[in-house]
């Protein structure tokens, strides 16, 4: 076991805490498929996917991991491999088929059969309600740009707890509302593909108010008294130490990546430099007056998703302005108000998303938090890495020796622990992906599941990363 100098986060006999959870989660969009089964509306996804040049290869989610179909089968896969609980998402178009009125019963009664599978398989049901499947309709009034969507997202809310609020733990209203934001409608790398910072921060806005209407109706609706959480991928963000520009740099990208959505989410307000950072794009006039109030919702946990961390300085306006923040291009910023800084190249190893492997950033980022909210329980929501798997024929079967994914999930569940060593209140770990799948702008090129799925047949595999995983719950000391 690694004790003095520079931890390499392979540590080995780390037993983790009596009631920590270990899970696995997945997106509607990216395993479903079924999209005009069973009264589904159209989502921005299924919009995006198939507008020519969106992503890689043409690939949508149309048919995606089949598992609207195979549900029972992936749910015993989920027990095979021990998970304590099962982060899934539901599609909202499944249950208001245009984002608003009649409740489509069929949609519902999917989910529904699903959350009585894992509970009969002892698995904990964790249900986010929005990741980025937004109903093509309401995209059509302006999309999260118009204030009322995160009152229909609300209404949304308390159908959902209604029907489901007797069984599930844990609901999660947003998944990365940064993506939804700024990847959406200031990049364009996302759906909807809008490419306008004004629409973006405007956006950010809606997305918080819809969590702090969503907040109260969950509580209301549900008859469980169930946890209520989000889920954001919060930037660990480093500076160039040969370059004096970099503090600034770190100050305008957390103020955007951040604390856009922590400082309204736990205190009640938007940061004063936030708002001057971005004077030249938008005025903030969306912004009224007991909005804060309402976003700034007591939470039981909050979701943490971590993949890698960010380089910044600040662009000198001459030489080309390096731009490797790790998010696939397009024709717009994800940085309104602060294109004039820079991201520089992470040192590697990398993963195949061309995403640094640092677990020394997930512990920075639990402490941080640990520090800015000390009463806060924290849940990492998503970890995991897309590496080019292949599948080797041996005398046991077919196997995806996957070692490059296993040392990744080692050495961040050792972060996770040594966060939890100095005095996190950290309560679970969900790895991404429990399959291979649509990989949003990237199609099925990129491949972070735990268990391999092959497209054209729909067999799975486990790979060794999931009989690692397995090990681990087993026993609940790192193998």
């Amino acid at each position: 076991m690694a004790t003095t100098g520079t931890p390499d986060y392979r540590d080995q006999g780390l037993v983790f805490p009596e009631g920590f959870v270990f899970g696995s989660a997945t997106a509607s969009y990216q395993i479903e498929g079924a999209v005009r089964e069973d009264g589904r509306g159209p989502s921005i996804w299924d919009t995006f996917s198939h507008t020519p040049g969106r992503v890689v290869n043409g690939d949508t989610g149309d048919v995606a991991c089949d598992h609207y179909h195979r549900a029972d089968a992936d749910l015993d896969l989920m027990k095979d491999l021990g998970l304590d609980a099962y982060r899934f998402s539901i599609a909202w178009p499944r249950i208001q088929p245009t984002g608003s009125g009649a409740v489509n019963r069929a949609g519902l009664e999917f989910y529904s059969r699903l959350v009585d599978g894992l509970l009969a398989r002892g698995i904990t049901p964790v249900a986010t309600l929005y990741h980025w499947d937004l109903p093509q309709a309401l995209e059509d009034a302006n999309g999260w740009v118009n204030r009322d969507t995160a009152y229909r997202f609300a209404e949304y809310a308390a159908l959902a707890a209604e029907a489901l609020g007797d069984r599930v733990q844990t609901w999660t209203t947003l998944n990365e509302p940064w993506c939804t934001a700024y990847l959406g409608y200031g990049s364009g790398a996302h759906a909807p593909g809008r490419t306008s910072g004004a629409d973006a921060l405007a956006a950010v806005h809606h997305l918080n108010l819809a969590h702090g209407l969503a907040v109260p109706e969950i509580r209301r609706a549900a008859r469980n008294a169930p946890d209520v959480s989000i889920t954001l991928n919060l930037h660990v963000i480093r500076g160039d130490d040969d370059d004096d520009t970099s503090p600034e740099a770190i100050r305008r990208i957390d103020a955007l990546a951040n604390r856009a959505f922590l400082s309204p989410l736990l205190q009640g307000r938007y940061d004063a430099d936030l708002l001057e950072d971005t004077a030249a794009v938008t005025d903030w006039a969306f912004v009224r007056d007991g909005d804060a109030a309402q976003i700034h919702q007591p939470i039981d946990v909050l979701g943490v998703n971590y993949y890698s961390t960010v380089t910044v300085r600040m662009w000198d306006g001459v030489a080309p302005r390096k731009n490797a923040d790790g998010h696939q291009g397009a024709a717009g910023s994800p940085w309104p108000g602060s294109e004039h800084v820079e991201f520089l190249e992470q040192p590697g190893p990398y993963t195949d998303m061309g995403w640094n492997i640092a677990p020394d950033g997930l512990e920075e980022l639990l402490v941080s938090l640990r520090e800015r909210c000390p009463e806060q329980p924290l849940m990492v929501t998503e970890n995991g890495a897309a590496f080019p798997d292949r599948v080797v024929e041996t005398d046991a079967g077919r196997r995806v020796p996957d070692a490059a994914r296993v040392d990744y999930l080692n050495r961040h569940v050792t972060a996770a622990h040594r966060a939890i060593a100095r005095g996190v209140d950290l309560r679970g770990y969900y790895v991404w992906s429990l399959l291979d799948n649509f990989e949003w702008g990237y199609g099925y090129t990129k491949r972070f599941g735990i268990v391999r799925v092959d497209y054209e047949t729909q067999e799975r595999i486990l790979k060794d990363s999931a009989r690692w995983f397995q090990e681990l719950i087993a026993t609940r000391t790192t193998p």
